[in-house]
């Protein structure tokens, strides 16, 4: 007959094993037919960062990186799990590897009547060098007041990390028009801003 043994150890912890709170709801633990099994800590999330634009700044390209003016949230509502992502020239590094989750909010206006569209796009490199569209969202405003518009655009993404050294996004505004573009940011919110979430391992 199969028993279950507790040993003792110098740590002193204690472990519990509860019943089903009715009898009704049995539950069954089938342990693998193996060696010594050991049960990893599961804290959840190990991982939250959050960026965004400081300042406004005008497009001078259709298709053009957001490069400078980065920060990390500050508000007092905000709390970061883990280490939290770096940033260079726009480049966003990774703090370990595993399966991100990406998403970017882009916020912009045109003092153009005939601005057709706008998008966000993100781009992947896996090899630190070139980079590629993997998420982009077209928008436009649809109305205007005659002197301008505000716009907004979000896409995601879910990008598998397994080597932070070669393994970075960017983040791109495009306008149809990018000499009436600007994209909108604020130091105090997230107008413009970048989210990124460690789902578990790679």
């Amino acid at each position: 007959m199969s028993s279950i043994k507790l040993t003792a150890d110098s740590g002193g912890g204690t472990f519990e094993i509860k019943a089903p709170s009715s009898s009704s709801n049995t539950r069954v633990l089938t342990l693998p037919d193996t060696g010594n099994i050991t049960v990893p800590d599961t804290n959840g999330i190990t991982m939250a960062d959050q960026w965004r634009l400081s300042v406004d700044r005008n497009v001078s390209g259709a298709s053009e990186l957001l490069d400078a003016n980065w920060e990390r949230n500050d508000g007092s509502y905000f709390s970061q799990i883990g280490t939290g992502m770096t940033q260079s020239s726009g480049i966003f590094t990774f703090p370990a590897t595993g399966i991100y989750f990406v998403a970017y909010n882009l916020t912009m206006y045109s003092l153009s009547l005939t601005q057709r569209y706008s998008g966000a796009v993100i781009q992947v490199t896996t090899n630190n060098s070139s980079y590629a569209a993997q998420a982009t969202s077209y928008f436009n405003a649809g109305v205007s007041n005659g002197s301008g518009c505000y716009m907004n655009g979000v896409c995601h993404l879910i990008i598998d990390v397994t080597d932070t050294s070669t393994h970075k996004v960017r983040f791109i505004a495009q306008s149809a028009t990018p000499a009436n573009a600007y994209v909108a940011g604020n130091s105090n919110e997230q107008i413009t801003g970048v989210t990124f979430i460690r789902l578990g391992d790679t």
